[in-house]
């Protein structure tokens, strides 16, 4: 029987394959998706693949035809079953799998549904997956074969390998966990009874319908039941993960948030203390007190694109031991396998705080003071949305401005910088202020944000909402 299959465009994206269930994407496309990265991986000589879900209800359906595609292009199949996808990450780096797949929706709404791979452990993203589409739609598979399913409770090891690198020692840190009904809820419990100090889990049942609220720690609404516990009582800090908990979410002893390049910088620091001079990698949307106090800790910042897969591509090319970017994605090769894990993440940071006997508040506080505008999106046509970064690139370069073009377009200024970039995955522009110079800094920060997206043709976005203090 000849196969083909055509995906619905909207759901190749960038970095993983995502849509909406029962619109964009549904059993058939899982079914492909096993089928044609089944034979790229057979034709590598490979033959193991794992795979995982996390908990939405659509998972099982598009887990099984994911499977039975594997299947029938002659591998086998680890099949973890329902677990954060770093912890499907951890089994295929130990089994030594050929490639590994992911059922997830991540931080979407319940009724997204997606696939994330990995191929010879490294992301499988951009143009590969634009690839798998067009072998899908000529049908340039290997014939079909018969193979086989192991299913593999990985749970156990991941947790020991995780507290493993606890360095800590026995302070007793009070903790707050949120896991908001997602996929990380039973890995999560076993974790936190073997750690010293005293934790309590939020919405431990993984629930794909996310009763409670989204599954996204950065955004501040969906930690108010977080902070407010963590403020009733008096923790010394609060952790929150996103639906398949490899980004994370975190708030001081005070109840504030720390963002993503906050995080990075408290976890940056220690790494450095034990490898003087290593590169640290952040994303553009970072802020520059992040940069410049990874280069006052004797470390070598490194900007670069926004992406987990392209962050993870980065490190292993440059040897960094750490990456991070705003989204809350952390990267740790220090110790650990150089995949974004929020898990792990959290108990290095908890091993940080422990060992330094300090507030999270105090690192918070102690930071430089800039005033930002939050991650600005607006809508931008397909095919204009690159041309117009270039256009704003291209006229600021010939005006002498300071311009770092890695990832969009990143403006230096005596009052700060200011972004723009194009969305990989959407229709949209997005951009950013932030200002050493206070309020009147930031407002010509957007002025001149405004000004040249006038200049191509496009109205500025809504500015309102700079908040103090990051």
């Amino acid at each position: 029987m000849t196969f083909t299959h055509r995906f619905d465009p909207t759901t190749l994206r960038e970095y993983d394959i995502r849509g909406i269930v029962g619109r964009t994407l549904g059993e058939a496309d899982a079914y492909a998706i096993g089928r044609v990265f089944g034979s790229i991986v057979a034709r590598k000589g490979g033959a193991t693949v794992a795979v995982g879900r996390d908990g939405r209800l659509s998972g099982p359906a598009l887990e099984g035809a994911l499977v039975q595609g594997l299947v029938a292009s002659g591998l086998r199949v680890l099949r973890m079953g329902v677990g954060p996808t770093p912890m499907l990450y951890y089994l295929d780096r130990a089994r030594e799998a050929d490639g590994a797949i992911q059922v997830t929706g991540s931080h979407n709404p319940p009724d997204y549904n997606g696939f994330k791979m990995v191929l010879g452990h490294k992301p499988f993203f951009g143009p590969a997956i634009q690839e798998l589409g067009r072998m899908a739609a000529t049908g340039d598979v290997v014939p079909e074969a018969k193979g086989s399913v192991e299913e593999v409770d990985i749970a156990e090891d991941y947790v020991a390998r995780i507290l493993r690198d606890w360095d800590g020692g026995e302070r007793a840190l009070a903790v707050v966990w949120d896991n908001g009904n997602g996929a990380a809820g039973e890995v999560l419990k076993r974790l936190v009874s073997r750690l010293p100090g005293r934790h309590e889990i939020l919405f431990p049942e993984i629930d794909g319908t996310f009763p409670n609220h989204h599954p996204d720690p950065t955004v501040p609404k969906n930690l108010t039941h977080l902070i407010a516990r963590v403020r009733e009582t008096k923790a010394d800090l609060g952790v929150a993960f996103d639906g398949d908990a490899d980004r994370i979410g975190v708030v001081d002893d005070e109840g504030e948030v720390l963002f993503g390049d906050q995080i990075l910088l408290v976890l940056a620091r220690d790494v450095l203390a034990t490898h003087p001079g290593a590169t640290i990698i952040s994303d553009v949307k970072a802020s520059q007190v992040l940069f410049d106090a990874i280069a006052e800790a004797g470390g070598r910042p490194l900007m670069w694109k926004t992406g987990h897969s392209l962050i993870k591509a980065k490190m292993a090319e440059t040897g960094s031991p750490l990456a991070g970017e705003m989204s809350g994605h952390v990267f740790f090769a220090d110790r650990w396998y150089g995949f974004d894990d929020a898990l792990y993440a959290a108990v290095r940071l908890l091993g940080v705080l422990a060992r330094a006997g300090v507030k999270l508040s105090d690192v918070r506080k102690a930071l430089p003071r800039v005033l930002n505008t939050p991650e600005l999106r607006f809508d931008c046509d397909e095919a204009r949305k690159f041309a117009v970064v270039r256009e704003v690139a291209e006229r600021l370069k010939a005006a002498g401005a300071e311009v770092d073009d890695v990832d969009g377009v990143r403006v230096k200024t005596a009052d700060g910088w200011w972004l723009l970039r194009a969305s990989n995955t959407q229709a949209v522009l997005v951009a950013r202020a932030e200002s050493v110079a206070g309020e009147a800094g930031l407002e010509r920060l957007k002025e001149a944000l405004a000004e040249q997206l006038a200049l191509s043709g496009i109205a500025a976005p809504d500015f309102s909402g700079a908040h103090a203090g990051h």
